[in-house]
């Protein structure tokens, strides 16, 4: 909830002591996806906000210092520099809320998951004309009043939703759709549910925040919770706390969780290759060497016809008969002079797999040594300094994002090529606006394929045609001479819960005709 209504209904009259009449004295970047703003007043020392834009780790902070820099950062709305803020203003009903400048300029904080931006508003302006992300094209038409909306929360508004809660109020985020449900809300009557709508909602009314650890990571919430790692009234202090749980501490976790992954397959890796190689050495010491079976080619030597390719010798080893094979064009003494050589051969590689095996079981050990140390690591200066002396991992930034798609310009428009399946369903969760064109090669495994919208211009033909090649290129189609490919807007694609990576829902979509054909230079 650290980017709900809810909680900006007590985050932005706590920010207002702190921030009115407060003076930007900087504002920049220094890290992908991060704006620091600070204020100074004249009656205190400075405050810092720190919008943390990442999209899988979106929040706001607010440390007590920030350390600038001295190279590879940038001023970011170089406009508000020396501004004092005047106002902080919560829209009505939506995850945003604006900071109003003297000057008449206005900062909106759109917090809206991993779409979260920037938008700075000249005075008098209705649409932004700057935005911190630009990639987020789409925002240069928002409007502050489109956002902020008032809801009736009465029970006749209610009934004529059917209860719907999303509807009635949308508002409300998943942890307390999850309380609901948990509740028995889906299957209640409307008064009863009209009633847990009523108790939710004085729940959020308290001002309580706790952080905590869920199964999908760490959580800000202001429903009661029993297992929280921290609890406090201040919506600030919660701020602060759940940025270093859910972005310090989950980077931490995540290099831990890869370090200790990559310890345990090497040393699965090794226990495979040690228990191979005991096999091995089983059967070379089992098997009959390869000098016996000279022997006996030696001994009956007199026996075996000139260009024999199989005889009945006598085994003096078993004191019996059995059947030899010969090479053609081989003799038989030069056959049993290449068996004396691998007999010879065999001792060396017997000895040279005694000697693997010692190594291997001593590198086990050690590594078993490295990944029961490495899970009892529980900082990063401790993890780094691990990785670093045994030269396990290069040390990676804990905000590099790898994006899950290949990048494409078609005439002006940005056209996306999912990966992979995982990364089809990441693409379409993370990148996908209801406006852009999705593409998929019809009733074949392939990549999802997303043609961005451009504000005010329709989709041209070749473009959609080239897009759609792409599709087919991306597919198990790709060796046909024409592929049909289907496109709708991703508004008609849905993920369904459950499904396997990369399915989809889709509705209203169109098949084209196209050759296969990838990018000119891949």
């Amino acid at each position: 909830m650290h980017l709900n209504y809810h909680y900006f209904r007590f985050l932005c009259p706590a920010l207002e002591p702190k921030l009115l009449k407060g003076r930007v004295t900087s504002c920049f970047s220094q890290n992908k996806d991060e704006l620091v703003m600070e204020f100074e007043k004249y009656e205190g020392g400075a405050f810092h906000v720190v919008a943390h834009l990442v999209p899988a780790s979106t929040c706001l902070y607010f440390p007590e210092d920030f350390k600038r820099s001295r190279k590879n950062n940038v001023d970011i709305f170089s406009e508000l520099l020396g501004q004092t803020l005047s106002g902080i203003e919560l829209l009505s009903f939506e995850r945003a809320f604006t900071f109003q400048f003297d000057s008449g300029h206005v900062l909106l904080f759109k917090m809206h998951g991993s779409r979260s931006n920037l938008l700075l508003f000249k005075p008098g302006a209705d649409t932004p004309h700057l935005l911190f992300r630009n990639a987020l094209r789409e925002d240069l038409n928002l409007r502050l009043e489109d956002l902020s909306r008032d809801l009736d929360l009465g029970y006749e508004r209610f009934v004529t939703l059917e209860g719907n809660a999303a509807q009635f109020i949308p508002t409300l985020g998943k942890l307390p759709r999850a309380w609901l449900k948990n509740a028995g809300y889906l299957t209640a009557d409307l008064p009863k549910r009209f009633q847990l709508i009523q108790e939710v909602l004085d729940m959020l009314e308290s001002p309580l925040f706790s952080v905590y650890k869920g199964e999908e990571g760490y959580r800000l919430t202001l429903l009661p919770c029993g297992q929280s790692l921290f609890s406090s009234g201040d919506p600030i202090a919660a701020a602060n706390t759940y940025y270093k749980y859910a972005v310090v501490r989950q980077s931490f976790e995540t290099e831990k969780k890869q370090l200790l992954k990559l310890l345990n397959e090497q040393a699965k890796k090794t226990k495979a290759y040690i228990e191979k190689t005991y096999e091995k050495l089983e059967a070379l010491e089992t098997s009959n060497s390869p000098g016996q079976l000279a022997d006996i080619i030696m001994a009956n030597l007199h026996q075996i016809p000139q260009g024999a390719e199989l005889v009945s010798l006598y085994d003096f080893y078993q004191d019996k008969e059995v059947e030899v094979k010969l090479k053609r064009d081989v003799s038989p003494a030069k056959f049993a002079e290449n068996l004396y050589r691998k007999a010879k051969n065999r001792k060396k590689e017997v000895k040279q797999l005694e000697e693997n095996l010692a190594s291997k079981e001593a590198h086990l050990s050690l590594l078993l040594q490295d990944i029961e140390l490495a899970d009892g690591l529980e900082h990063f200066k401790e993890l780094r300094g691990f990785v670093k002396e045994r030269n396990l991992l290069p040390a990676k930034s804990s905000t590099q994002e790898v994006l899950p798609f290949k990048h494409f310009a078609v005439e002006g428009f940005d056209v996306l090529v999912g990966k992979s399946a995982k990364a089809n369903d990441e693409m379409l969760r993370r990148y996908a606006w209801k406006e852009d064109l999705w593409l998929h090669a019809k009733d074949v495994s392939g990549s999802h394929v997303l043609v961005k919208h451009r504000s005010g211009l329709t989709f041209p033909s070749t473009v959609v045609e080239h897009a759609a090649s792409l599709a087919a290129y991306y597919s198990k189609n790709r060796n046909e001479t024409l592929c049909a490919v289907i496109y709708t807007p991703a508004k008609y694609v849905r993920k369904v819960k459950g499904t396997a990576p990369g399915a989809v829902m889709i509705d209203r979509e169109k098949t084209l005709m196209v050759p296969p054909v990838g990018p000119s230079s891949e």
